[in-house]
């Protein structure tokens, strides 16, 4: 078994290869996403030293269930900045989702709502534990921000969940964001 940080480290460099560089290892992604997981094992291989089953523990403790491995083939699962159709079908949210951020950003997010930069889309967490291990991931005090879904949902805005249970939409503007109380812990 791989140490945690060669896991954190294989994770890191499976996430940067699925979701935004799949050409500096060589990988073809297809419409969806999608690589036959033997290109991927081949690109993490050429870098680390650890087996097959290391590999597949990464992908299958993954906390955040990053990867989805289907017959086969592999592919991120949210978080592309390459052009990938995730084949999502649009969805009806929870009434609330949250989203972990570092509390400098509030000020620009009240004033212009949660973008989605150069990925896809926003991700949205469907409980307060997920959007806080997503938050501690940024520089700096975090804020984790309560997203009023149901009425983005009931006023026209589309949700999608992906493969790993993170929702999904295009922007969340300003009047549905309200800060939880305090930076989180």
């Amino acid at each position: 078994m791989a140490s945690t940080k060669l896991q954190t480290d294989i994770s890191k460099f499976m996430s940067y290869v699925l979701r935004h560089a799949p050409h500096e290892v060589g990988l073809h992604l297809d419409s969806e996403g999608w690589v036959p997981f033997i290109d991927l094992k081949k690109a993490v291989l050429d870098r680390f030293d650890v087996s097959e089953a290391d590999i597949l523990e990464v992908i299958a403790s993954n906390p955040k269930k990053r990867f989805t491995l289907m017959d086969d083939r592999i592919r991120a699962a949210q978080g592309h900045s390459v052009a990938v159709d995730l084949a999502l079908i649009a969805s009806v949210p929870p009434s609330t989702l949250f989203h972990g951020t570092a509390l400098e950003s509030w000020p620009a997010i009240q004033a212009s709502g949660l973008k989605k930069m150069q990925r896809h889309h926003v991700h949205l967490s469907p409980d307060v534990e997920t959007a806080k291990i997503v938050a501690t991931r940024r520089k700096g005090d975090h804020i984790i921000l309560e997203i009023d879904a149901a009425r983005m949902h009931a006023e026209g805005h589309s949700f999608f969940v992906s493969d790993n249970g993170i929702w999904l939409t295009d922007h969340v503007p300003s009047q549905y964001l309200s800060p939880l109380a305090g930076p989180a812990s």
